[in-house]
């Protein structure tokens, strides 16, 4: 824009209005297209406990089941907040991965080509090797089935890291 008076550019004013706080629950995505959340990227316990709040219901319960799931399952469990998702390993690199999207949580295995049976689906932008399930209620989880892709997926190569196990 220029001046009326001199033609030159005119000087933008910085804002005022700063923009409202933001709501403490997020609009979860319909698809795997980037990040699941605005969670921020955290090694521990902690920030996947708050990103798994965060949720709204019924992604909460269901993302929260695994995750509990994830811990009876394999001792010396190690939690992560990546790419907007909570992210579960055991030793070095990260296994698999739980995030909600607006009508369903993905359950996705790093290296799930490696599993038997293989998951069934395959994510866009997740890697080539990459399966898992869309869990849309807490009933979709199949425990045994889980349990054994948890247990067999944690003697793979994973992310960041060489298994030795």
């Amino acid at each position: 824009m220029k001046s009326e008076e001199n033609g030159k550019p005119e000087a933008r004013k910085p804002a005022t209005d700063l923009p409202a706080p933001v709501d403490a629950t997020i609009t979860l995505p319909e698809a795997m297209t980037g990040r699941a959340s605005p969670a921020k990227a955290a090694v521990g316990d902690k920030p996947v406990f708050a990103y798994l709040a965060s949720l709204p219901q019924p992604q909460r319960g269901i993302a929260e089941a695994v995750d509990a799931l994830a811990a009876m399952t394999l001792p010396r469990l190690q939690r992560s907040v990546k790419w907007g998702m909570a992210y579960y390993g055991v030793g070095d690199g990260w296994c698999f991965s739980c995030g909600g999207f607006a009508r369903h949580v993905k359950l996705m295995f790093i290296n799930g080509t490696a599993l038997k049976p293989v998951p069934p689906v395959t994510p866009v932008g997740m890697g080539k090797a990459t399966r898992g399930v869309e869990l849309e209620s807490i009933d979709d989880i199949d425990e045994p089935r889980i349990v054994e892709w948890m247990k067999q997926v944690t003697s793979v190569p994973g992310v960041g890291g060489a298994r030795r196990h």
